[in-house]
């Protein structure tokens, strides 16, 4: 419940005096026209989306799909979600140990599996489960 008064739900005076008036002339208020499907789109629109530099940008992939000689980053991150540990690794330790065609989500998930502290004995429930950074 909020300590609002129910004015706030009401129009103005001057508000309330403009509807009659516009009611009492047979007239509504003016309203922009209504944009459909099959309407033309303005020409500033489409020089706006030209304009905009995002635009020609390629989608960025998440890092995790990327392999490690594409990361420009020097230091990757990874933490587990259940146990809240992170472990480090610079990316040229992470090339020399795993390849540099090796993705990012694997070598994540083997630094995580090699040092897990939560070991519960059921397959789908053990091991670390990763958040890329």
């Amino acid at each position: 419940m909020t300590d609002r008064p129910a004015s706030w739900r009401m129009p103005t005076r001057k508000q309330m005096e403009r509807m009659a008036d516009s009611a009492a002339l047979g007239r509504d208020p003016p309203r922009p026209p209504a944009i459909g499907p099959a309407d033309e789109v303005p020409a500033e629109y489409w020089h706006s989306m030209m304009e905009d530099a995002a635009a020609d940008a390629s989608p960025r992939l998440s890092i995790r799909t990327q392999r490690l000689s594409e990361i420009p980053r020097h230091l990757l991150r990874v933490g587990c979600r259940r146990c809240g540990r992170i472990v480090e690794i610079q990316t040229a330790d992470a090339v020399r140990l795993y390849g540099a065609e090796t993705e990012w989500k694997t070598v994540g998930q083997r630094l995580l599996d090699n040092t897990c502290q939560q070991r519960t004995g059921r397959h789908e429930e053990d091991g670390c489960w990763p958040s890329f950074e």
